[in-house]
């Protein structure tokens, strides 16, 4: 661009130009007057000529300088254009990630000359992946277009607004060392201000967002050796990861402890991930009885971790991470693997009772892969009931139907675990095949003590009833309990009145003593009267697709 504003040639030639023009044109000029005149002869060709050729040449010379102004034009032109294509987002037109780093470095310089601080925000909008998928990529894009801008006009001028992909926007604003509550406030206003602008807006959507906060209050972030804004959006991260983890739709401050328990979550990661490699997972069984008999009926699997370093885990703290890290299907497959071999050394009577994740269940193969394994293990489908809870009935309701479908036709047992929770409604259960309800813990734990839970699990039995579904409560813990579901009808229970969750081994003593092993008489004797078939060719089809 430089050579180009200096074209040497172009300006020689124009000077010469102007040069032998003057000097020719002292001549001839007035040559041709006195000859127009009829005082005296014309002026001298050769000059003449001369005089032509540097109007030309001055001619190309100025012609030649609007080219190059205009191409130097475009040519800057071109390159802020791609400068802010470069810095900005082409959908909203804030600042991207990259630029976002240089404008949180330069806004710390000015805010440190007015003494005052600096507040990073990430903003994420909750679910807004159904709202793609509810209305439409152009909806969606019409909805962080109209974010962008109520987040841009409520922004003091010095701040700066970023979005740094999807549905994720950054914000970083100077504010009065000895006023944080100035940053609350500013939040406050961004959660109203974005309810209004959509409903004037008349986009059918909820959108809410979960913010995370961080500041560099915190003398360590001052030091010149940390890279100080991506410190502060690594921090602003975590705080909004808090805030989607504790319900989403609000704001949460980074705290120093918050980074301590995201480090331990991604070593959790890590040793769930090594646990399935190493075989760590395993099942343990939880007995199911006949409420009115006080028989054995079967088995629920849980699964247990027996970490090297955490010792023994429950599945409410290894369960979310390896649904979040997409290892929740290799999973639930080892544990089921073993579960079927265990099974199978017990009185063919009793049945196995398997969780199913929500995220298993979105995978369209689902049943071919469970009846697979049916198949590999060769266990009876009709001893499985797989269980699965209400939240799988609000992904794709149609997609489960046809899911449930398929393994019932194999023989294979569908359970609606933990029943009261959720928002089934009576047209899902009349329309969804289910074999069996499961009341949820919490409604059983507080019976006759609450009046209110008694009237729930009444209501629940009755219409289990109605639906000719039988009935199942977890969580019966005392005599109490277990008195009152007597009363009410004629149920299968489970809960640690009858005993904790046992191993494999613990399970095979206890059928050994009972004399509920396979090939004991007795079992023989049960299973020559009961329903149960092993798997069939059927099976075996449908399991290959």
């Amino acid at each position: 661009m430089g050579a180009a504003e200096r074209d040497l040639v172009a300006l020689g030639i124009a000077i010469a130009a102007i040069i032998l023009f003057i000097a020719t044109g002292g001549q001839v000029v007035p040559d041709v007057v006195r000859s127009m005149l009829g005082h005296g002869p014309g002026p001298d060709k050769i000059l003449a000529n001369a005089l032509l050729l540097n109007i030309a040449l001055i001619i190309f010379g100025w012609r030649r300088y609007r080219e190059l102004t205009n191409e130097i034009a475009e040519r800057r032109k071109a390159e802020e254009v791609a400068r802010q294509l470069a810095e900005t987002d082409p959908l909203t037109g804030c600042l991207n990630r990259r630029s976002m780093t240089r404008a949180t470095t330069a806004l710390r310089s000015e805010a440190e000359a007015r003494d005052q601080s600096i507040a990073f925000f990430m903003i994420d909008l909750d679910n807004f992946k159904q709202i793609n998928d509810m209305n439409g990529h152009s909806t969606g894009d019409r909805v962080l277009t109209k974010i962008a801008q109520v987040l841009r006009d409520n922004l003091p001028s010095e701040a700066s607004l970023a979005r740094l992909g999807g549905d994720e926007f950054a914000i970083v604003l100077p504010f009065d060392r000895g006023q944080p509550q100035q940053v609350d406030d500013h939040v406050m206003r961004l959660f109203e201000m974005i309810g209004r602008a959509l409903e004037r807006e008349g986009v059918s959507v909820d959108v809410t967002m979960s913010i995370g906060i961080s500041s560099d209050q915190d003398a360590s972030i001052r030091n010149a050796a940390v890279d100080y804004a991506q410190t502060l959006m690594h921090r602003a991260d975590i705080a909004m990861y808090q805030a989607k983890k504790q319900g989403k739709n609000r704001y949460v401050w980074f705290e120093p402890t918050m980074e301590n328990e995201l480090r331990f979550r991604n070593e959790l990661e890590t040793g769930v991930r090594r646990g399935i490699s190493n075989g760590e997972f395993v099942p343990f069984y939880e007995q199911q009885i006949d409420i009115e008999t006080g028989r054995l009926v079967g088995f629920e699997m849980l699964a247990r971790w027996n970490s090297p370093q955490l010792g023994l885990v429950k599945p409410d703290i290894f369960i979310p991470i390896a649904e979040d890290v997409g290892v929740i299907a290799e999973l639930s497959e080892q544990l089921m693997v073993r579960a079927f071999a265990d099974a199978q050394e017990w009185d063919p009577t009793l049945t196995l009772s398997v969780n199913i994740s929500p995220v298993q269940l979105r995978d369209p193969w689902f049943a071919q892969k469970l009846l697979k394994l049916l198949v590999e293990n060769n266990f009876p489908t009709h001893r499985l009931e797989i269980e699965i809870t209400e939240s799988c009935l609000h992904q794709d309701v149609g997609m489960v139907r046809a899911m449930i479908a398929s393994l019932k036709n194999q023989g294979v047992r569908i359970s609606l675990d933990d029943f009261g929770t959720g928002y089934s409604s009576l047209a899902q259960l009349r329309s969804l095949p289910f074999d069996r309800i499961k009341i949820d813990r919490s409604f059983i734990t507080e019976l006759g003590d609450a009046k209110a839970s008694d009237k729930i699990v009444d209501a629940i039995i009755s219409l289990g009833n109605g639906l000719e579904m039988p009935i199942t409560a977890e969580g019966i813990e005392n005599e109490q309990i277990l008195t009152t579901l007597k009363r009410m009808g004629q149920l299968k229970g489970q809960g640690y009145l009858y005993g904790r969750p046992e191993t494999a081994a613990q399970v095979r003593n206890r059928l050994t003593k009972a004399g509920r092993m396979a090939g004991k008489p007795g079992a023989d004797a049960e299973a020559k009267h009961s329903d149960i078939e092993p798997v069939t060719e059927e099976t075996r089809r449908a399991a290959e697709g």
